[in-house]
C-alpha cells in the first residue's frame, strides 16, 4: 500500500509523490522517540520501574531477606519472582526501559548539541524598529556624548556584566546596541543530558565487566575465606568476566562490635578484619556500615549482622562434633532461626558404618535477650539473656538424596514422610550457654556459646568514578539550567536633533527569552545611568 500526497496537480508542478507508508511509520515513531517529551516520560518510568527494587529484597544484594520472603508471603513470592521483582534491575522489562531512554537521549540530544553550537557562533541580533512592543522599555533619553561615544560605553557596560555584545553601525548615523546573556542556561541542559548518559552508559558497563558476591562471615580466624566462586553463599559475574578474573584476597573476622540504643535501634556497628591481598602477609583493617573497606578491585560492604551458636553433640559412642551454626535474624530484635544438623554422627566403631536413621538435626530460636514469660521473641538486640530454643530430630536428613536444599532449615518433606521423627517433646528444650541438653537415647547437646557474624557485600564496580563524575556534573547542568536566564537588550543610539555633535537619544528595550521574574530589575539597572544623565 502506498500513501499520495494530496497536493493539487497542474502543468507547472511534477506528478504527486508516493510516500512510502513503512518509512512515514518509522520515522513519525522516530521523531516521537526522541522528542523531550518521550524522555521525560522515560525517566519518570524508569524511576517508578526502580520503586520495586527498593520495596523488594534483592537476590543480587542479599539471597537471605529473599528466602525470608518467601517464608513470610508464600502464595505473592512466586508471582513476585516471575515478574522480576527480586531482580529488578536485571529483568527484561526495566531492560527496554533502560534502551529507550538511552535512544531517546541521544537522539534528542545530538540536535539541540548542534544547535547550540551554532547559537554560540552567532551574534546578537539588531534592535528590532519598534522597541516599544517589547515586554521592557525605556523611553528615549537624551546623552550629551556623540552616538559612538554613547554606544561604545553602553556596549562597555553590557561586557563587563558579561553580555555578549554587538554594536552596528546605522545608515542614519546612529547605533544599534544588541547584548544577550544566559546561553549557559541551554549548556546546563545539555551537560545535563550528558551526563544522564553518561550514568546509563555507567550502568550497562557495570553490569558487563563487574561482580559481586555475598558472604556470611562468622567471627574466628577458623572462618576465614578467600575470594572464590565456591566461598560465596551467592555471587553473579558480568557477562564479560570468568571466575579467573576475580582479584586474589583473603579474609577473616577478628572482632565485632554493635551499640544499640535504649529503644533497641542500632547505633553504630564494627566490623574489624584481618586481610591478605596476594603477598602473604596479614594487615589488620576496621569498615563500618557506610564506610566499606576498599582493596584492589573490590568493596567489602557491612550489610547484616547476628548471632552463632556454638553446638557441640555427643553422640551414643561419646564422640563429639562441635558446629558453629549462624541463625538468620527475623526481627529487629535479632530474634534468629537457624538448624544445626549432624548427619556423620553414631558411626559404630565395631563396623565403621553409619546408620542414616540415627542422623540427628536441632532446629529453633536463638534470643539475645530473653524475656522472663517464655515468649519466643528477643527483648533487646544485644546478648543480655542469651537463649537458645530447640527441637530435636532423629532420622534420615535427607542430605544424601541429590536435591538441594536450605541450609537454615530442615527437609520438610522428610519430616513429612517420616523419614524425620521429632524426638523431643511438644514444647522445645530452652539453653542458656554452658548448659547441656541429654536426649532420650542419652546422646548429649551442650550450648558452648555464640559468635557474632556479618553479612558482607563484596562487590567490584569499574565503572564508579564515571558515575560520581556523571552525577556532579548532572548537579551542575541542573543548578545552571535552573538559576540561569536567559534574554535581551537592546539600545538604539541616535543622533539629537539629527547632528552627530549635538549629543545623542537613546532608547532601550528588553526581552527575557524564559521565564525571568528579577528581569524588569535587571532592566532597570541597565538603564538607569542614561536616565541620571539626562536629568543631571
Amino acid at each position: 500500500m502506498t500513501v499520495v500526497e494530496d497536493r493539487p496537480a497542474t502543468a507547472d508542478t511534477p506528478p504527486p509523490r508516493r510516500v512510502n507508508p513503512v518509512w512515514a511509520l518509522l520515522r513519525n515513531s522516530w521523531r516521537q522517540l526522541t522528542s523531550m517529551r518521550t524522555a521525560l516520560i522515560l525517566l519518570f518510568l524508569l524511576a517508578v520501574a526502580a520503586i520495586p527494587g527498593s520495596y523488594f529484597p534483592q537476590t543480587s544484594v542479599n539471597r537471605e531477606r529473599v528466602s525470608q520472603y518467601y517464608t513470610a508471603h508464600p502464595q505473592l513470592a512466586p508471582w513476585v519472582d516471575r515478574l522480576g521483582g527480586f531482580d529488578v534491575f536485571a529483568s527484561a522489562w526495566f531492560a527496554a526501559i533502560y534502551l529507550l531512554l538511552f535512544t531517546s537521549l541521544v537522539g534528542c540530544v545530538l540536535p539541540r548539541l548542534r544547535d547550540h553550537a551554532r547559537a554560540l557562533r552567532s551574534v546578537p541580533p539588531e534592535a528590532p524598529k519598534r522597541l516599544e512592543r517589547l515586554p521592557q522599555h525605556a523611553p528615549a533619553v537624551t546623552r550629551p556624548e556623540d552616538p559612538a561615544a554613547a554606544a561604545a560605553s553602553l556596549a562597555g557596560t553590557l561586557r563587563r556584566k558579561l553580555f555578549r555584545t554587538r554594536v552596528v553601525e546605522l545608515p542614519d548615523g546612529g547605533f544599534s546596541v544588541a547584548a544577550e546573556k544566559g546561553y549557559l542556561k541551554e549548556t546546563g541542559n545539555l551537560l545535563f543530558h550528558f551526563a544522564l548518559l553518561a550514568v546509563l552508559i555507567g550502568v550497562g558497563f557495570g553490569h558487563w565487566y563487574g561482580w559481586h558476591g555475598n558472604r556470611l562471615l562468622v567471627a574466628g580466624a577458623d572462618q576465614g575465606f578467600c575470594n572464590s566462586i565456591i566461598q560465596y553463599d551467592d555471587s553473579a559475574l558480568g557477562p564479560e568476566v570468568t571466575a579467573a578474573d576475580l582479584p586474589k584476597f583473603c579474609m577473616r573476622m577478628t572482632d565485632f562490635e554493635a551499640t544499640y540504643q535504649t529503644t533497641g535501634q542500632p547505633k553504630s556497628f564494627l566490623a574489624t578484619v584481618q586481610v591478605e591481598e596476594g603477598d602473604g602477609k596479614y594487615r589488620t583493617e576496621s569498615f563500618t556500615v557506610n564506610d566499606p573497606l576498599r582493596l584492589h578491585h573490590a568493596n567489602v560492604h557491612l550489610i547484616g549482622q547476628g548471632y552463632a551458636p556454638i553446638l557441640r553433640y555427643t553422640d551414643r559412642y561419646g564422640v563429639s562434633q562441635t558446629k558453629i551454626v549462624p541463625f538468620l535474624p527475623t526481627d529487629a530484635m535479632q530474634t534468629s532461626e537457624g538448624v544445626a544438623q549432624f548427619p556423620d554422627v553414631n558411626i559404630d566403631p565395631k563396623t565403621n558404618r553409619r546408620d542414616d536413621q540415627l542422623q540427628v538435626g536441632f532446629e529453633g530460636v536463638y534470643l539475645p535477650t530473653g524475656g522472663t514469660d517464655g515468649s519466643a521473641t528477643s527483648k533487646f538486640p544485644a546478648e543480655n539473656n542469651p537463649v537458645l530454643y530447640l527441637a530435636a530430630y532423629r532420622g534420615n536428613l535427607g542430605l544424601d538424596i541429590g536435591k538441594t536444599g536450605s541450609v537454615y532449615a530442615l527437609n520438610r518433606g522428610q519430616i513429612t514422610t517420616g523419614e524425620l521423627k521429632k524426638v523431643s517433646g511438644e514444647r522445645p528444650h530452652a539453653l542458656h550457654p554452658g548448659e547441656t541438653w541429654t536426649l532420650d537415647d542419652g546422646t548429649k547437646l551442650e550450648f558452648v556459646g555464640t559468635r557474632q557474624f556479618a553479612t558482607l557485600s563484596i562487590r567490584y564496580d569499574p565503572t564508579q568514578s564515571l558515575l560520581l563524575v556523571g552525577a556532579v556534573l548532572g548537579l551542575i547542568g541542573l543548578m545552571l539550567s535552573l538559576f540561569v536566564h536567559r534574554r535581551r537588550v537592546w539600545f538604539r543610539v541616535l543622533p539629537a536633533n539629527g547632528q552627530q555633535a549635538g549629543g545623542s537619544v537613546i532608547e532601550a528595550g528588553g526581552l527575557p527569552r524564559t521565564d525571568y521574574p528579577g528581569f524588569a530589575a535587571e532592566f532597570a539597572a541597565l538603564t538607569q545611568p542614561a536616565a541620571e544623565e539626562e536629568k543631571s
